[in-house]
């Protein structure tokens, strides 16, 4: 999910919209949209920042009806569409499921979510209890295989 739907916009098809991309604005890049449970593609007529927030219309969305019925929907798009990463840099969604493991081998859980604080990024780790562990490279997190589906991290397993 890169967003959603989170409000109507005036009277001629406009909505609302949150945004998970960094930055905000970058969702305004991907076309086409897949919107709720059916994941419908749905073209991006236009799109644009408004005041601290952003506002976008969908072809064939022409008036408010049409619009509200959109208000809520999660706004995905396909893999493809994202730009490729460098080394050591994962998609959020990469690292959801992945499981979690010391240095000394001690299994911690599994990536819950990912969250983002002013310092860093934040992995939820759960199992018989919850865990948030910061998301820095080489001091925290020391190796992540996707392939194995583990990150390897440097933390004390009762903290």
């Amino acid at each position: 999910m890169v967003g959603r739907i989170s409000g109507l916009y005036g009277v001629r098809g406009w909505v609302k919209v949150f945004s998970e991309t960094e930055p905000r604005d970058n969702i305004l890049t991907y076309n086409p949209w897949y919107l709720g449970a059916g994941r419908r593609p749905r073209e991006l007529a236009e799109g644009r920042r408004h005041g601290k927030g952003l506002i976008a219309r969908l072809e064939g969305c022409e008036d408010r009806d049409q619009a509200a019925a959109l208000v809520g929907l999660e706004i995905r798009i396909r893999r493809d569409q994202l730009p490729r990463l460098g080394a050591d840099e994962f998609y959020w969604a990469d690292l959801v499921g992945l499981s979690v493991e010391t240095l000394e081998g001690r299994h911690l859980g599994r990536v819950d979510r990912v969250f983002a604080t002013t310092a860093n990024d934040v992995l939820v780790v759960n199992r018989e209890r919850e865990r948030l562990l910061p998301f820095l490279w080489d001091r925290v997190i020391k190796d992540v295989d996707l392939d194995l589906g583990r990150i390897r991290v440097d933390w004390d397993p009762e903290f």
